[in-house]
Formats: C-alpha cells, sequence, structure tokens
C-alpha cells in the first residue's frame, strides 16, 4: 500500500514537473513570437522618389527598418491589374503585413486576405475591413479646407482650379474640401476641377492646369500624386500661385506654391505595424487628422510675404477650430461634376 502511495505521489510530482517545464516552453514560444522580426511589404502605384505621395509612404517603410527593425520590400509603379497579384506574391512568401498605398488597393486587399489569413493587409486611405484587413485613414479634407480657403483668399480673378489623378473616395473628398473652404472666403468664386486619370503623367496634369487658366483660373491645386507636378509647373510658367499636397513640395515650384498639404505616411504607417506587432491590431477603418498630427499644412516660407495678414490670420483660425475639435471639416465623398 505504501508503494502503491509512494509511486502515485511520484506520478503526481512528475506530471506537474513536465506541466511547469511545457508551461514554461508556451511563454519561451510566445516571447520569441513578439520578439520576431516582421516581414513589411509595400505595394504603390507610382514611383518612391515622386516627392509625393508615394515617397511619403517609402519613407514609411524605411521608418519601420530603422525603428521597429522590420525585414522590408517594396513594389513601385503598381497598376490596378497588378494588385492583387502583388499581394499574393508577398503573401504567399510569408510576408507578415502587405501595405497597399492607396485606396484601390482594397478589394484586392479583401480577395487576398481571405486567401491568406496569417497576413495582416493595411491600406491607406481605403474603406475596407476584414479581420486581417484594415484602412488607416488619413483627414485629408481637412488640410483640403485650409487651402481652398487660401486660395479663394488669393485669387484676384475670383476664379480657381484644382486637379485630382484616378477619381476614388480618398482624393473626392479633398476636391471637395478644396471648394468648401473656398466658398467659406468667398461663396461666388468660380471652381474648375478635372480628373487626370493617371497617377504619374505630368503632362496631362500641366495641360489640365493650362486649360483652367486660359480659363481664367489666378490659383492651381491638386491632389494629382506625381501628375501633379505638372500642374505646379502650369501655374508657376504662368506666374501664378498654387498650393502643394501630400509632401512639402516648395522646392518644385518655389515662385508659385504658397502651402503644401503634408501627410505624416511614415508616422501613420509607423502606428499602423506598432499595432500588429504590438498584438493591438484589428480589422476596423481607423481615421487621425490634424489633432493627432498626422495631417499637417506646411507654408512656403519663401512665399509668405506673399501672403496678405488678414488671410493668414483667417486661414489660422480654422486651423486652430479644426484641431481644438470646434470645427468639423465636412468629409463628402461624392463627385460634385455636372451639379
Amino acid at each position: 500500500m505504501k508503494k502503491l502511495l509512494a509511486a502515485m505521489l511520484c506520478g503526481i510530482f512528475v506530471t506537474g514537473a513536465f506541466a511547469g517545464c511545457g508551461n514554461q516552453q508556451t511563454e519561451e514560444k510566445e516571447t520569441e513570437a513578439k520578439d520576431e522580426t516582421l516581414k513589411v511589404a509595400l505595394c504603390v502605384t507610382g514611383s518612391v522618389n515622386d516627392m509625393g505621395w508615394c515617397q511619403s509612404a517609402y519613407e514609411g517603410l524605411k521608418l519601420v527598418e530603422e525603428e521597429l527593425g522590420c525585414e522590408v520590400a517594396y513594389t513601385e509603379n503598381v497598376l490596378a491589374a497588378d494588385m492583387t497579384s502583388a499581394f499574393t506574391e508577398y503573401a504567399s512568401n510569408d510576408y507578415d503585413v502587405v501595405i497597399g498605398h492607396g485606396f484601390q488597393f482594397g478589394d484586392p486587399a479583401l480577395e487576398v486576405g481571405e486567401l491568406y489569413p496569417d497576413t495582416k493587409f493595411i491600406c491607406i486611405e481605403s474603406d475596407v475591413s476584414a479581420e486581417n484587413v484594415a484602412s488607416y485613414v488619413m483627414k485629408c479634407e481637412e488640410t483640403g479646407y485650409l487651402q481652398g480657403m487660401l486660395a479663394a483668399g488669393m485669387s484676384q480673378t475670383g476664379n480657381i482650379g484644382f486637379i485630382g489623378s484616378v477619381q476614388g473616395a480618398s482624393l473626392v473628398k479633398i476636391m471637395n474640401g478644396y471648394e468648401d473652404g473656398a466658398k467659406e472666403v468667398n461663396p461666388e468664386i468660380k471652381y474648375q476641377t478635372a480628373w487626370t486619370g493617371s497617377f504619374t503623367d505630368t503632362a496631362l496634369a500641366k495641360e489640365a492646369a493650362q486649360a483652367m487658366i486660359d480659363g481664367g483660373a489666378d490659383v492651381i491645386g491638386h491632389c494629382a500624386n506625381e501628375s501633379g507636378t505638372g500642374a505646379l509647373n502650369a501655374a508657376q510658367d504662368a506666374g501664378l500661385f498654387a498650393t502643394g499636397d501630400s509632401y512639402d513640395q516648395s522646392s518644385l515650384a518655389e515662385d508659385a506654391v504658397l502651402s503644401s498639404a503634408v501627410y505624416h505616411v511614415p508616422e501613420l504607417i509607423k502606428t499602423a505595424v506598432t499595432d500588429i506587432k504590438e498584438g493591438v491590431f484589428k480589422g476596423e477603418v481607423k481615421e487621425l487628422g490634424m489633432a493627432e498630427g498626422i495631417v499637417e499644412l506646411v507654408y512656403n516660407k519663401a512665399m509668405e510675404d506673399k501672403i496678405p495678414t488678414e488671410v493668414k490670420e483667417l486661414v489660422d483660425a480654422k486651423e486652430a477650430a479644426i484641431k481644438d475639435g470646434s470645427f468639423k471639416v465636412p468629409c463628402d465623398t461624392k463627385d460634385r461634376a455636372g451639379k
């Protein structure tokens, strides 16, 4: 009887020892998983040195490489027809995170995400979500509104123009915000708009801007990615004013650009990857704007003396109201063409 009891006790102690060891191994594996290097891939529609939208995303990729220790890769000039295959290639090669920089990556992310549930897909400026798909959206309409106010305040003809690249909700909201801001300053202002249909064709944007200038516009704005450089050049060639987008574009047309809407995409991408790394990722649409420091209006210092004090004070006061929440810029994603 004593021998049997001793054997039973020994079995309990041995089992407990193995159970404890098993828990320790699990904890070690969890720790290793947290410390594991994330493989992060980025897909962009244009060049990563476009001094605008795509370059800002590339800088975000480099930021997570340097500060979060991620292994990174990227593909530039991704056409709409190739987005699904680009996502599939990265997911099938065991990338932990695949980022599509632009609203048009939304549907491909949902499609590929369903096939690769272990990969997280991040879409910038989209509106899609699933268990492993999230959209990180910047309130770009906020700077659009401020730049519209500035454009209307600077216009001598009461006629301004705005150029977009490929029509989509994330760009339409900027174009509409620009109009709303302009009409706060001058309700009767004439507002010309055009879509180039290209993220990269600078000649098309320059041609569209020139047509607006020929039609009396004396300030030109854009949200046309790399192609927007053509619009800035058209304004400078005509001795007129312009507003930049995505990046501080003062250096692209020093004598024309009054201000730029700067989107801190690197910080946005770092936020998204950090969410994944820390295990707090959610399949949702996450919005961040001026109050969070993700969207910012930056003046061209070389041109600030061209802006009348009363115009700048008006814009600055509205900026403060946006940041403290006392004014909310309408987010209108419906195309107003032909209204």
